[in-house]
């Protein structure tokens, strides 16, 4: 198991001797890559004795609670951070989209819930219209009844008209008769006794069987009283029809309105649209410049890490056969003067600590190596993978090369320290020989002189290279603020772009909800006309053929007094 660990030194004697070294561990690793607070609980070792006090470390132990590996903990720290740094910013971009898709839900469910009162809305105009509908057929089935009514009292007065007239045309004849008679006993001739009593019979019966015109007159006045109350019907459906037409001229002109609205926002949205393809289409030039800087950029900081390998190759075989490293000043007199047992504790302590350092830095080298193999494979996999996936794959390759970076500069002064402890070493090295009587194989000036130029050239090509690549950098970094100041722009406009579009979409719905209403405004409209104009058309109708009853009733009654006043003078010189 991995645990976070801090080096706790308790010191000794004056010399150093007796010091114990403890692990305080701190945390440590889950099976899930988590990490979890422990007891601070210390463990004596002798591995940690050449760390520093307070350093913090990672310390891998077996079931049995014994240290198998201890590492330093600053570079698997500054992982382990960034890691959680990456996995907070997926979590914010998860969250925000969480949020746009709460938005989004909340947006439709308020746009359902307004379309199912709309349709509620439709669906009770719906009933009502049907029971309008329901009472207008009632109510032509009682104008029906009412015609058919006034059509059998049309018949009835039409016969009894008929029958009045052949009365009259037998009153005419007879009255022919009678003032042939008159004419006749003017002139002498006299009828006689049956003669006048026959016609004073038909007289009689003339004038007794004119047919009365009150019931008539009364059925007729009836009639008109049932089309008044079939117009006192229709009249408030026809106020209620000139509403309707109101309110559908409103409905058209906010129609109008709406669809002119509708066109400036479009033609709007369409400038901006055009406006956004533009600045899209530098940003992708910008991109692709950015992009060969950068892979000039990579060419160049590969040229650095060779020559960084191989200064380091020449600096290390150097350092096994010259002095070329800054020398650490040592006071010789110190270990000339002190014990040589002390002096060979001291060598062989120096020994340890620059065998661990030596392992550190090649774990460091290997890792760096890793590193190196991942930012290769991340680049093949850039240059193979879609649009989609090139953007995640960029910003992983960003990280690694920061990774890379900061890996990269740690090693430098981890191999500087080791190199002037392996110089000290060299130093307290040559002293003990020295003291022993042994001889150290200390050959060239000239070797060194040839070396040190090397290493010098070497240094000179890669501070240019290193300015070069710092100013490069420096433009990507311009480049890359531009870019995603301009990313920031064309998202917020994309933004804006796609809330207006949005915006437009309700408009639209709303003007298609607007034009519904109206078209269904004008089909009631229309409906309202169709129905009620016959039903009007018949009860006018109807209103006419009554008026002219009326008229032709006023005229019998007009004649038939005239005709009753002529038989009632008739009859009284022949009852006298």
């Amino acid at each position: 198991m991995l645990y976070l660990a801090e080096v706790q030194k308790q010191k000794g004697g004056l010399l150093g001797g007796g010091s114990k070294t403890e692990l305080k561990l701190l945390a440590c690793q889950r099976t899930d890559q988590s990490w979890s607070t422990v007891s601070e609980e210390a463990i004596a070792t002798e591995e940690a004795s050449k760390l520093s006090d307070g350093v913090l470390v990672l310390v891998e132990m077996n079931p049995n609670r014994q240290v198998q590996r201890i590492q330093e903990a600053g570079r698997p720290l500054v992982n382990i951070l960034q890691t959680f740094s990456r996995q907070v910013e997926k979590f914010k971009v998860k969250e925000e989209e969480i949020d746009q898709w709460k938005q989004s839900l909340t947006f439709q469910a308020q746009e359902l819930n307004r379309r199912e009162i709309d349709m509620e809305t439709r669906l009770e105009q719906l009933q009502h219209m049907e029971d309008e509908f329901q009472r207008l057929e009632a109510q032509q089935q009682e104008i029906d009844s009412n015609r058919e009514e006034i059509e059998n009292l049309r018949s009835e007065f039409e016969r009894n008209r008929q029958e009045l007239e052949g009365a009259w045309e037998h009153l005419r004849g007879e009255q022919r008769r009678l003032e042939e008679y008159t004419t006749g006993r003017q002139q002498g001739a006299v009828l006689d006794e049956e003669q006048s009593r026959v016609l004073n019979e038909l007289l009689t019966q003339i004038s007794t069987s004119v047919t009365p015109i009150e019931t008539v007159r009364e059925h007729l006045n009836f009639a008109f009283e049932i089309v008044e109350r079939q117009q006192a019907v229709l009249n408030p459906h026809w106020q209620q029809l000139e509403q309707q037409r109101v309110t559908a001229e409103q409905q058209q002109a906010e129609v109008n309105r709406l669809s002119q609205e509708l066109s400036e926002r479009q033609k709007e949205w369409q400038e901006g649209q055009n406006s956004l393809e533009q600045q899209i289409a530098e940003l992708k030039v910008n991109t692709a410049t950015l992009a060969n800087k950068q892979e000039y950029a990579r060419i160049l900081e590969e040229q650095l890490r060779h020559q960084e390998k191989l200064h380091q190759k020449i600096h290390s075989f150097a350092a096994t056969i010259v002095d070329v490293t800054p020398t650490r000043k040592v006071d010789v007199s110190a270990l000339e003067s002190m014990p040589l047992e002390q002096l060979q504790d001291i060598v062989r302590d120096l020994q340890q600590k620059l065998e661990i350092d030596s392992s550190f830095v090649h774990e460091q080298e290997q890792e760096l190596k890793e590193k190196q193999k991942t930012i290769e494979e991340l680049q093949q996999k850039i240059n193979q993978a879609s649009e989609l996936e090139r953007s995640n794959l960029e910003a992983e390759l960003v990280d690694e090369k920061d990774l890379y970076q900061m890996l990269n500069e740690t090693l430098v002064g981890q191999r500087r320290n080791m190199l002037e402890r392996q110089d000290t070493f060299k130093q307290h090295q040559t002293v003990l020989l020295r003291r022993q009587g042994k001889s150290l194989d200390n050959e060239q000036e000239e070797t060194n002189t040839d070396l040190k130029s090397i290493l010098l050239q070497i240094e000179i090509q890669q501070q240019q290279q290193s300015q070069e690549l710092q100013n490069l950098e420096h433009e990507i970094e311009q480049m890359r603020t531009s870019i995603e100041q301009m990313q920031g722009v064309i998202a917020q406009q994309t933004q804006q772009q796609q809330t207006q579009r949005d915006l437009l979409q309700t408009m639209e719905q709303n003007l298609l909800s607007v034009q519904t209403v109206t078209a269904e405004s004008q089909g009631r409209l229309n409906f309202y006309q169709e129905a009620l104009q016959p039903i009007q058309d018949s009860v006018d109708g109807l209103r006419q053929k009554l008026q002219g009853i009326a008229e032709s009733l006023a005229r019998v009654q007009e004649t038939g007094d005239f005709q009753l006043q002529a038989i009632t003078q008739m009859l009284r010189p022949s009852s006298v």
